[in-house]
């Protein structure tokens, strides 16, 4: 069993910067794909960006070039490097885990968080 520790979220203005973090507690081994999704209130869950276990990325067309996704496997840790902000990527972000890339493009990972509020406003 794998359990997803998130941290980072909260209020920034539009065009600041936030760092999300996710730290994984339990097993790591069968973990192939590490990724983030987010929800908006209303609309469906969305995958933002994802990350292999030898590193090759992956991001929506609305928050490429403006985010990050790295991790640390010695930490077991996931990031999002989130720039440029804007009112609409506020959302409730969760980080995933799962064996592989496939379950993560169909909004099925193994593994879910518990999710991290981003509010981008004035």
């Amino acid at each position: 069993q794998v359990q997803l520790v998130e941290s980072g979220g909260g209020l920034v203005q539009p065009g600041g910067s936030l760092r999300l973090s996710c730290a994984a507690v339990g097993s790591f081994i069968a973990i192939n794909a590490m990724g983030w999704y987010r929800q908006a209130p209303g609309k469906q869950r969305e995958l933002v960006a994802t990350i292999t276990s030898v590193g090759s990325t992956n991001y929506a067309d609305s928050v490429k070039g403006r985010f990050t996704i790295s991790r640390d496997n010695a930490k077991k840790t996931v990031y999002l490097q989130m720039n440029s902000l804007k009112p609409e990527d506020t959302a409730v972000y969760y980080c995933a885990a799962s064996t592989s890339m496939l379950t993560m493009a169909r909004r099925t990972p193994a593994y879910w968080g518990q999710g991290t509020q981003v509010t981008v406003s004035s």
